[in-house]
């Protein structure tokens, strides 16, 4: 598969890569590690990232390209890291000539006209380097490629920590490394807070709530984030606060988008204003099962939703409560 891949983007003259929606460090990471891959092996080709705003942690990576509806016109697209083509950012990809989807995610079906799909891998940007090394001298790697490609590897295997970690992913993370990366940087941009941000952590572990059977959460209002200054993303970033708490192998944040309410929202639409997105991990239970209900998917232990009531907020935990009390059941020297 790796060499059809490599041939369809040698036929392609320009090439645009996509991502999901609200891209976190893999999907930035193994995003614009192909561009730099690709812009490095062949400097004659047109090679577009394109997506939406970043968070200010990922904005490092490089910056997304605008580019005009016309430049899908005998186009290549080629989608990282996401699962369901709805949560494609940009519709425009559909428009391509050529489609390719390269994932990792569990519950990731089929799209385009070519698939690479391994769900046992921890992290997409590893595929990358998988695919890379498939490719040998056809290619050129490069210092800003490696660079976003071990941040990819490192988010997404929470700094080596997560089950899925294989010596393959070991081994092109330090294939990476000897290219030269700058690690002190990378882990200091990415593991050192601020002062409102470790001030909102204290908030967390002094406020969070859980449920009958061990799901620890916690919400973060619009009221709460404007308190602390902190953005919704640097929230987000702190629902692992509550991950080690014994007994309660689920852990849950809600976070309030504020989003203004639109003129003339027609009923049965969703209302922007009450939207709520929500990140779900877990030790051993599978949730994507859960997400998907809500609007979401993702890993089998780490997976996002979107909820848009208080109703829908204590359906899902109490779906989450009814799958961890199985779970200690199955499971009883669980933590």
């Amino acid at each position: 598969m790796f060499v059809e891949i490599l041939n369809k983007i040698k036929e392609y003259n320009r090439i645009i890569i996509h991502r999901h929606i609200r891209p976190d460090g893999d999907c930035m990471g193994s995003q614009m590690g192909l561009k730099y891959l690709l812009k490095n092996t062949f400097p004659e080709k047109e090679i577009y990232a394109v997506g939406d705003e970043l968070p200010e942690y990922l904005s490092e990576l490089g910056e997304v390209d605008n580019i005009p509806d016309d430049y899908y016109n005998d186009a290549l697209v080629i989608v990282v890291d996401t699962s369901v083509d709805k949560r494609i950012c940009d519709d425009r990809w559909m428009t391509g000539k050529c489609i390719i989807k390269i994932d990792h995610h569990d519950d990731s079906p089929e799209f385009g006209n070519m698939s690479y799909v391994d769900e046992k891998s921890p992290a997409c940007s590893s595929i990358i380097v998988r695919m890379i090394k498939a490719w040998g001298t056809e290619v050129k790697m490069c210092k800003k490629a490696a660079y976003a490609l071990y941040f990819g590897i490192v988010t997404d295997t929470g700094r080596f920590r997560y089950r899925g970690l294989t010596s393959e992913v070991l081994n092109n993370a330090g294939y990476l490394l000897d290219l030269g990366i700058d690690v002190d940087s990378l882990y200091n941009k990415l593991y050192i807070d601020d002062v409102a941000t470790l001030k909102l952590q204290g908030f967390v572990l002094n406020n969070f709530k859980t449920t009958p059977n061990g799901v620890a959460y916690i919400h973060f209002t619009k009221k709460i984030i404007k308190k602390f200054g902190v953005t919704k993303d640097e929230a987000a970033n702190l629902v692992n606060s509550i991950s080690t708490i014994k007994g309660h192998p689920v852990w849950v944040a809600f976070v309030d988008q504020g989003y203004e309410k639109p003129k003339g929202l027609k009923k049965g639409e969703f209302d922007p204003s009450k939207e709520v997105r929500v990140r779900l991990r877990s030790r051993g239970v599978e949730i994507n099962g859960v997400a998907s209900k809500y609007r979401g998917g993702g890993h089998l232990q780490a997976a996002g939703a979107t909820i848009y009531s208080k109703q829908e907020m204590a359906s899902l935990l109490n779906e989450l409560d009814i799958l961890v009390e199985k779970y200690k059941k199955e499971h009883p020297d669980a933590l």
